[in-house]
């Protein structure tokens, strides 16, 4: 199963391609293309995450177009990944602070063994398609992202599960006798590698009718129209542009830098918000001593922007 290609028009020489793949394939080998990998990204400027385990990769790389077609040339080139197809979106600022290829067990963790999406997977949906599935009055849609993602952006009629992480959405799926009661189960997800395990569940589960959104959430706000659209909000993205919105351009989120959850404009300026410290979704959980931490690290942080740099805890 592979995540769906498209290409976006170049922008100016200052901006960067930022590519989000996944490829689910039987890897024996996957630890040993970690290091010529993280390697050749290092040598062409690319940044980012790749994940590698022996059911594929998943990840997000930015860098210069040369830098990022080098590497998905290599990656290419391994017979495993021959097949591999990515999305591309751009970012005005490189969006990822370092470059790390790490192990796993899992490439996406849903913590069920034995779910293989080259086994059992949903119908995929194009974009173009998906309008017509999700105001079918028989199609529960499902949102399998997590409520931090949710919170700033859904599919209009979509059901939040309100989940932490995604290793709680099985017990979900188990809780919710509910979701029997029409016949169609429409999920999506950012980018559609969460949709691949959780509609190979759904089918376990006794599911029938199971469709997900081919390319996510990004692949449909790159494709339709914001007129016609039915998504309501922007996407969280896991990167320093935070968010997305139609047509892929950046949204106006920020980050709280001691929480992770997306911040809104208004949010920022409450009086529970302190760049770098707390906001107001996570200020009554944090302790005094907390907040005199993150304080440390924020003003190490802006001493390392003063001289130029980029500081690590950023």
């Amino acid at each position: 199963m592979t995540a769906i290609s498209s290409t976006i028009p170049q922008s100016n020489e200052a901006s960067f391609l930022v590519a989000a793949l996944y490829h689910f394939v039987s890897v024996p080998r996957f630890a040993d293309l970690r290091a010529p990998l993280q390697a050749l990204c290092e040598e062409n400027g690319v940044r980012g995450t790749l994940l590698l385990a022996h059911e594929g990769i998943n990840g997000t790389i930015a860098g210069p177009d040369a830098g990022i077609r080098t590497v998905l040339a290599f990656l290419r080139a391994q017979p495993e990944f021959a097949g591999l197809e990515h999305k591309e979106s751009r970012a005005s600022e490189m969006p990822f602070l370092r470059m790390k290829v790490r192990l796993k067990k899992e490439i996406v963790t849903m913590g069920v063994e034995d779910i293989d999406p080259n086994k059992v997977v949903g119908t995929y949906v194009a974009p173009k398609d998906w309008n017509a599935l999700i105001s079918d009055p028989g199609t529960i849609l499902i949102d399998t992202r997590n409520d931090y993602e949710t919170a700033i952006g859904i599919f209009k009629g979509a059901v939040d599960p309100n989940t932490k992480t995604f290793r709680e959405f099985p017990d979900w799926v188990r809780n919710h006798t509910g979701l029997h009661n029409k016949p169609k189960i429409a999920m999506y997800c950012t980018g559609g590698i969460r949709c691949e395990k959780a509609t190979a569940f759904m089918k376990e589960q006794g599911f029938d009718e199971v469709y997900h959104l081919k390319g996510g959430i990004l692949k449909y706000l790159e494709d339709v129209p914001a007129e016609v659209s039915l998504w309501e909000g922007a996407c969280f993205v896991f990167d320093e542009r935070v968010s997305v919105t139609h047509g892929l351009e950046e949204g106006e989120h920020s980050l709280c830098r001691a929480c992770r959850h997306p911040l809104t404009a208004e949010e920022v300026t409450a009086a529970t918000f302190e760049a770098g410290v707390s906001c107001p979704h996570c200020f009554e959980t944090r302790s005094e001593d907390d907040r005199l931490r993150f304080r440390q690290r924020q003003k190490q942080m802006d001493l390392a922007k003063k001289r130029g740099e980029r500081h690590l805890g950023s």
